[in-house]
């Protein structure tokens, strides 16, 4: 539980903008997926953010924050594609639709963002971008 506590400390000494960020991806996966929770893209939506989520802080847990956390993302790799998919099957008009609209770019964006920071810590930017003390 401490490492999950540091990691959102870690969250708030982003910033400003990026602290945004991180709260758009968190309402649009996890709160307002719980307004959909019985449709099995809320319920996927979820179970990828929760994946996700654990993969981040196990991570943290072992090399405090850094550019690899966005390894953390990759059940996003399938859950995007999945999401595109199935907008065919819902209803063009509403706000199910506009939510999985939201998921799907706001996933997109941040997995190029992932893929970038990845490419930095591979190429040698491994430093803590965040430290507590």
């Amino acid at each position: 539980m401490t490492a999950a506590i540091d990691f959102f400390r870690c969250i708030l000494r982003l910033p400003a903008p990026w602290i945004l960020w991180v709260a758009m991806l968190m309402a649009a996966n996890g709160i307002v997926s719980l307004f959909y929770i019985t449709t099995p893209e809320a319920q996927i939506t979820l179970a990828a953010m929760m994946l996700g989520a654990m993969i981040q802080m196990t991570m943290y847990a072992r090399m405090g924050f850094v550019r690899l956390l966005g390894v953390g993302h990759i059940p996003w790799l399938f859950l995007v594609p999945w999401l595109w998919l199935r907008l065919d099957a819902v209803p063009t008009d509403g706000t199910f639709r506009n939510w999985m609209l939201a998921v799907i770019v706001l996933n997109s964006i941040s997995l190029l963002i992932d893929i970038a920071d990845v490419a930095r810590y591979a190429t040698g930017d491994r430093a803590p971008q965040i430290t507590l003390s």
